[in-house]
């Protein structure tokens, strides 16, 4: 996928706030410390476009990304980080809910998890919550590049019995070398073609 131009739109916290560009998107959703920030970079190939921090938990908004005019990419809130007050975190749920059930521009999912770590609980429930409300997901397995060849197999071993019943077969992603990139892209072409999204852009 050749990146002609990616901007910031707005931040939502409720459906009202949400642009109305009526073009496709596609969400992003990792629990707080995966790395979702630093992938989506990596994808458009703009460092500082979506703003990453050391400390996890700081997305508390529906972040907007238009990618070459054609789709949106939209940053979810990562969740699962316990420093997180908790009056926030009530807000998070109810907000990623009405997103992810309501949202009739939404394509699909891509669901982050830390491939040392696998998916937590987190990640489970909402896999399962994708699959049972026939939500498209594609699962990604970052940080690839901390792990040895072996140590990736070990994993994968583990991983791929928790999660085959409920999405496809993961991509494995270092947004630090790269690897990955061309076959999420791959994926996330498919899934918008699908709805006849993209047109002639490629």
């Amino acid at each position: 996928m050749k990146i002609v131009s990616a901007r910031f739109l707005t931040s939502a916290v409720n459906p009202s706030q949400c642009p109305s560009t009526r073009l496709p998107e596609v969400a992003f959703a990792g629990r707080s410390n995966v790395g979702k920030s630093s992938l989506i970079n990596a994808l458009l190939g703009r460092k500082g476009l979506v703003k990453t921090s050391s400390s996890p938990g700081r997305t508390q908004t529906l972040n907007f990304f238009e990618v070459n005019g054609a789709f949106v990419f939209v940053d979810l809130p990562g969740y699962g980080y316990a420093k997180v007050p908790e009056a926030v975190r009530r807000r998070w749920r109810p907000m990623v809910e009405s997103y992810l059930s309501e949202r009739t521009e939404l394509r699909g999912v891509v669901v982050i998890m830390d491939i040392r770590r696998g998916p937590a609980e987190g990640d489970m429930q909402l896999l399962e919550w994708l699959a049972h409300k026939n939500v498209a997901s594609i699962p990604v397995l970052t940080k690839v590049d901390k792990l040895p060849q072996p140590r990736r197999m070990q994993q994968l071993k583990l991983i791929l019995p928790r999660i085959q019943h409920t999405s496809d077969e993961p991509v494995l992603f270092s947004a630090v070398t790269g690897e990955g990139k061309k076959g999420l892209w791959n994926k996330l072409y498919h899934l918008l073609r699908q709805w006849n999204s993209l047109g002639d852009c490629q």
